[in-house]
């Protein structure tokens, strides 16, 4: 899928250590319907399974930018959308593929829609095909709830396993922030566009399979248990603080944050309470506090810059969170999580 001049669409996969994923990802690009101008940017974050030499070989066609070192999600899409030159970004991960007309039903809901917004498909596990979400609602605390209404529309986030966005817009919001590393960069970027007045949008067709927590580890159900690991915990935890102190509208701010630290604190003492692990407050929850303060300038200006540019009310912007915590609906319905 390819035509002289710029394409219309600019796909960018972060691959680290993906060699028994990539295929499927670029081949389910390569194998799209429709008769859109496609290009296709791989970074690969210094992978040591041989995944650069296989994309090399096996597709000379796709863009490939080798990074020396192991940068994160946030520096890999923001290297990938300095080099794309379509109209359109579609931020892929290696372990997700699309279904056949994925490419065609973003670019004729974006057209349909009139103004920028940040689309998603529909997300079913790769390996059993059911429906995960069609993207996410989101709760006072920023914790992502899946949204299974397929003609619900809009949403508070899409993830960024495969989220469309117009390059101009990702530019306008200024990508991701680097220091971010991974985990929590959708949430971002969503909220923001939102704040600004643009639409995240959720699409009823087409999909992608996705297999899950195969990136980062862990993040999905198990068992009837979820499943995570301290590490990709601990991003969560951090990123989106630093979300909710950048995008929250000042009145709910005042409220709401407070409530989540002292929330996050007691949330740490009893997870390590009931595992016998003093590490997990340690490795997961003090470092919040920490972070905070030694970002306190970035999310200072990040905060200014946000909410300067803040075009819709608090009803508004509350229009997609639900008032009962997730983190309490999910304990009750799977007990403590597994912590790798």
């Amino acid at each position: 899928m390819s035509a002289i001049g710029a394409p219309a669409i600019s796909v960018c996969i972060a691959n680290f250590n993906g060699i028994g994923v990539i295929e499927a990802c670029i081949a389910s690009v390569k194998s799209q319907t429709g008769k859109l101008s496609v290009e296709i940017i791989v970074h690969d974050d210094a992978s040591s399974d041989g995944s650069v030499e296989y994309i090399r070989n096996h597709h000379p066609d796709v863009q490939l930018i080798e990074s020396t070192r192991n940068v994160g999600f946030c520096v890999s899409n923001n290297r990938m959308a300095s080099r794309a030159r379509g109209h359109y970004l579609l931020l892929l991960n290696n372990d997700a593929t699309l279904l056949p007309d994925a490419l065609t039903s973003l670019f004729q809901a974006a057209q349909n829609v009139g103004v920028p917004a940040i689309l998603g498909l529909p997300q079913y596990d790769a390996e059993t095909k059911k429906l995960l979400d069609a993207g996410s609602l989101l709760d006072p605390f920023l914790n992502p709830i899946p949204n299974l209404d397929l003609d619900r529309g809009r949403v508070g986030m899409v993830m960024g396993a495969c989220l469309w966005i117009p390059r101009n817009l990702w530019h306008e919001l200024g990508g991701f922030p680097e220091w971010f590393g991974s985990i929590g960069e959708d949430l971002y970027l969503c909220c923001r566009a939102r704040l600004a007045g643009y639409p995240v949008i959720a699409l009823s067709a087409s999909g992608f399979l996705h297999q899950v927590g195969h990136s980062f580890g862990g993040g999905k159900i198990h068992r009837r248990r979820l499943s995570t690991n301290k590490r990709r915990r601990a991003l969560s935890e951090r990123n989106k603080t630093f979300v909710m102190l950048i995008t929250t509208p000042l009145p709910l701010l005042l409220c709401l944050f407070p409530a989540h630290l002292a929330s996050l604190l007691l949330e740490g003492i009893a997870v390590s309470l009931a595992k016998l692990d003093r590490t997990i407050f340690t490795a997961i929850y003090t470092p919040v506090i920490s972070a905070l303060w030694r970002h306190r300038h970035r999310l200072g200006r990040l905060r200014r810059l946000a909410q300067g540019n803040r075009r819709i009310s608090v009803g508004e912007w509350l229009h997609v969170f639900r008032p009962v915590p997730y983190k309490l609906t999910m304990l009750l319905r799977h007990g403590m999580p597994e912590l790798q």
